[in-house]
């Protein structure tokens, strides 16, 4: 179902509201450079600190901007069911080819719950569902059996799944509960590499906002099965992956893309802080590094 390098995009903002024209840039720029899908208000597009109607604004202008040239993937994550139901909706009357629905934050659902949150969005939405687990953030994790059994229960709504756990044998289980067509993307660059070996089909990057050109690549390398290629361009990425880290996310990635663009802003919303010195120094030397300054 989907499959390369596809970021998740960062929303910039300006003087505190969604800067549209930035956004148009940036969709066109990624899809130029070999991004094979978007993901809007995900993660690294600070979905936790807009409002529903900025929300829905943002998957509106990426998909009117993409214009059927690569299908996007809508953030439709919430804690609350209810609400994420309603961002699939409005995701689907968009045009989004998927929602991308995380595990419920904060309220730490068992897995009973997350079978019943993920079962009331299948049942109500006919928009394909990525599930998004990334225990690291949402402190609930999907258990393998967990996914297997919402897939094998809805094989033709839960399509997908973002895997952010770090544990690469969980592609294996996957296939072994699911199948080998299961579409499994890396939630983690640092781990794109092997994910794709053990049977991952791409990712869903942060680092392919400022390097869309090379992720592309890279993706293309290992589909050809050119390992020495795979190789040398993941070493040229490897330091900026663990950059875009370096302080809260997206806060270094944001920085990154006003070094390479000057019509992105920095900035992010509060809680967020700008990036700190130290992880500007970080991102410097991993952009010289990868060739992007």
């Amino acid at each position: 179902m989907f499959s390369g390098s596809i970021p998740a995009l960062a929303t910039p903002f300006r003087d505190g509201s969604f800067d549209e024209a930035a956004f148009h840039k940036l969709v066109d720029w990624q899809i130029e450079n070999g991004s094979k899908g978007l993901v809007p208000c995900g993660t690294t597009g600070e979905a936790s600190t807009i409002s529903n109607a900025e929300h829905h604004r943002v998957i509106e202008v990426c998909i009117e901007q993409a214009a059927g040239r690569v299908p996007v993937i809508a953030g439709c994550g919430s804690n609350d069911t209810r609400n994420a139901l309603l961002h699939m909706q409005f995701a689907k009357k968009a045009g989004a080819a998927a929602g991308l629905c995380v595990a419920p934050y904060y309220n730490r659902p068992s897995q009973t719950g997350l079978i019943a949150h993920f079962s009331h969005l299948a049942e109500n939405s006919d928009l394909p569902i990525v599930l998004y687990n990334v225990p690291s953030r949402t402190v609930t994790d999907i258990e393998d059996e967990t996914v297997c059994e919402l897939v094998n229960k809805y094989p033709d709504r839960i399509i997908a799944i973002k895997d952010a756990s770090g544990d690469l044998s969980r592609v294996a289980d996957h296939r072994m509960g699911i199948g080998r067509d299961f579409c499994q993307l890396s939630g983690n660059d640092e781990l794109w590499l092997p994910h794709s070996a053990a049977g991952g089909s791409g990712c869903i990057s942060v680092t392919a906002n400022v390097a869309p050109k090379l992720c592309a690549e890279f993706h293309e390398a290992i589909a050809a099965a050119d390992l020495i290629k795979a190789r040398e361009i993941n070493d040229r990425l490897f330091p900026l992956h663990y950059a875009m880290f370096s302080d809260a996310s997206p806060a270094p990635v944001k920085y990154a893309l006003s070094r390479v663009h000057d019509w992105f802003s920095e900035d992010v919303r509060l809680p967020l802080c700008n990036a700190s010195e130290a992880s500007r120094r970080q991102v410097d030397e991993a952009l010289e590094h990868a060739g992007l300054l």
